[in-house]
């Protein structure tokens, strides 16, 4: 995976050393520290930009971003567990896929 340093960051993400930093401190951002200087990799630069489209685009309110971001989070995460789950149903013979698929309808209505 690519890792970037601040000053890379602030390039590719159109902010100033300040804001990168202010991401940082607020934890809105958490790069590696197991270097001398924060490295950051694809993920971190993502949620980079996305602040920087809340802050900026969107005009989020600051004390917003924080509960936004933490939804977001909550999204992913759940997006990545019914991954997990489908692959993991996927791989079950097809009698026992037909009564995961019944019972899904039956408790969905």
């Amino acid at each position: 995976m690519t890792r970037y340093t601040e000053t890379q960051v602030v390039a590719a993400a159109g902010l100033t050393l300040t804001e990168l930093r202010t991401y940082v401190a607020e934890g809105w951002v958490l790069p590696r520290d197991d270097e001398a200087d924060p490295a950051f990799d694809e993920f971190d630069l993502a949620r980079i930009r996305l602040v920087c489209q809340l802050r900026g685009e969107l005009d989020l309110d600051p004390g917003a971003l924080p509960v936004v971001l933490s939804l977001l989070d909550q999204i992913h995460g759940l997006r990545r567990q019914m991954r997990l789950l489908a692959t993991a149903i996927a791989a079950e013979p097809e009698d026992v896929r037909r009564r995961i698929e019944s019972a899904i309808r039956t408790v969905t209505g």
